[in-house]
């Protein structure tokens, strides 16, 4: 599977470490899908996803639209958990 360079990017922001506050969730929501996930709507701002098998829920922020730090260590350790890591699109 080929990620496009702005989910790239999206999946790196995601890596990086220190763990970073800065990352629009719109772009997570767009990788998860470019990964061949399905997302879909739970109640409230809750979102739910499944990748190979894995599922989640969390929690779509706001009134700002970036993702805190505790919601990106928890969107890495999905990813992980679902085989995921930015070294696999390089």
């Amino acid at each position: 599977m080929k990620l496009s360079s702005r989910h790239q990017t999206t999946l790196q922001a995601i890596f990086d470490n220190p763990v970073r506050s800065d990352v629009d969730w719109k772009k997570i929501e767009s990788l998860f899908t470019a990964l061949g996930a399905e997302v879909s709507e739970g109640r409230g701002s809750r979102v739910r996803v499944v990748l190979n098998d894995v599922k989640a829920v969390f929690h779509r922020p706001h009134p700002q639209k970036e993702t805190d730090k505790g919601a990106l260590k928890s969107v890495r350790r999905y990813l992980k958990e679902a085989g995921v890591t930015p070294s696999k699109f390089k």
